[in-house]
């Protein structure tokens, strides 16, 4: 085996073989697996086996269990680098997600959701930590901007092509997952091969890292992650089981959030940089509150599908502003906790998410509304966190209760 490659030195490499063109082609490749298993699951649930709102919430509640467990990749870093983990992640998340088909059983549906999550959930954890160790602190929140985009326009692909063949073709459900997924597998096995293994200038910790001085970072986690459960969850099955969305409708709709991420995501990317994490996540978290109280006014006051379909977009777009929590950790962490301590924050943001779908989907079957008015109250205790943001986060000045932030910096 080759010995890894340095990061400096890898600026002698063509440029297809460079650290930040792997991070661009795992973006790309991540989603069309992901993203197709998504655009396709409330319908192929509700139709092979007969889900309701509480069956729905119990999957995503399976479905984030490697989440919460995501504390484990410290453990599996002992015997694999954090490169080789990613792509391995990959190839399982591309392989289960080819076989959702095979099991049209709730039990069966639970289990390959388990497989395909683990590899997800670990992909994303090693991925956000090799994007911090790779990327400089100035262009983070510009390419981090231009990686969703990316991911964005290689899903784009794949849903364009689900609306163009679903019907001229009379596709099924087990083509199209096979098809995604033999893709991410099948390009995560070639860059596997392709790329040399890179080494990061400072050596990351595996231990488990919990310090006090990342207790606000800790906290936003926490409540992304159940916010965010709530839109995965809810925002599409509304969209299905109110509004009655086909496949092809639901992807029509999943395309054009991926049209506006391609457009707004390094745009969001360039505002973090010139605005700050601070402005951006209170951006942020104001527009969630409003969003979900409109999507609870849908069910109090019967407004419509295009209201409906126009505020999914607008909480999509929303959302790619997280990149912010990225680049405010990297700015006040010690270079050696990235690797640990995305596997704690993966782990502390799926704490909710273990019961809160299964919890919510009985809630739901009671009232849709009130699900989404709890939503909007997180999104606003969120706000109330982000206002303890420094202008100018750093090691020693985490947050404006670490030390008074001077005037300029404001």
């Amino acid at each position: 085996m080759h010995s890894p490659l340095p990061l400096q030195d890898a600026r002698g490499l063509p440029p297809w073989r460079r650290p930040v063109t792997l991070l661009f082609v795992m973006a790309a490749a991540m989603p069309v697996a992901f993203a197709t298993w998504s655009a396709l699951l409330n319908n192929f649930v509700i139709e092979a086996a007969g889900f309701d709102g509480a069956d729905i919430g119990w999957l995503h509640t399976v479905r984030e269990v490697p989440g919460f467990l995501a504390i484990g990749v410290i453990a599996v870093l002992m015997l694999m680098r954090e490169q080789v983990l990613g792509l391995v992640s990959l190839v399982l998340l591309g392989v289960a997600t080819a076989l959702t088909a095979q099991f049209p059983t709730l039990g069966g549906i639970l289990t390959i959701t388990l497989l395909s999550s683990i590899g997800f959930h670990y992909f994303e954890t090693v991925n956000q930590s090799l994007q911090l160790q790779w990327l400089d602190k100035l262009r983070a929140p510009k390419v981090l901007g231009w990686l969703v985009a990316a991911g964005s326009a290689a899903t784009l692909v794949a849903y364009v092509l689900i609306v163009m063949t679903w019907r001229a073709f009379d596709l099924d459900y087990n083509t199209v997952y096979v098809a995604a997924g033999g893709i991410t597998a099948v390009v995560a096995v070639i860059c596997l091969l392709a790329f040399p293994q890179f080494e990061a200038p400072d050596p990351q910790v595996k231990r488990m890292v919990l310090r006090r001085r990342y207790w606000l970072y800790y906290l936003l986690q926490f409540m992304a992650g159940a916010r965010r459960q709530i839109f995965v969850v809810f925002a599409g099955f509304m969209m299905v089981e109110r509004f009655g969305f086909a496949v092809h409708e639901v992807t029509a709709l999943f395309m054009v959030n991926l049209v506006a991420s391609m457009v707004f995501a390094p745009l969001m990317g360039r505002a973090v940089a010139r605005f700050g994490e601070r402005a951006a996540l209170i951006f942020e978290y104001a527009g969630l509150a409003g969003v979900f109280l409109a999507y609870a006014g849908i069910y109090v006051f019967g407004w419509g599908v295009w209201l409906a379909a126009t505020l999914y977009v607008v909480d999509h777009l929303l959302f790619a502003l997280a990149l912010a929590l990225k680049t405010y950790f990297q700015k006040i962490a010690d270079p050696g906790d990235f690797a640990p301590t995305a596997a704690v924050a993966f782990t502390i943001n799926h704490i909710a998410a273990v019961f809160l779908p299964a919890l919510l989907g009985y809630l739901w079957l009671v009232s849709p509304a009130s699900v989404f008015t709890l939503a909007a109250g997180m999104a606003l205790a969120s706000l109330a966190l982000a206002l303890l943001i420094p202008r100018h986060p750093e090691p020693g000045g985490e947050t404006l209760l670490t030390r008074p932030v001077p005037a300029a910096a404001e």
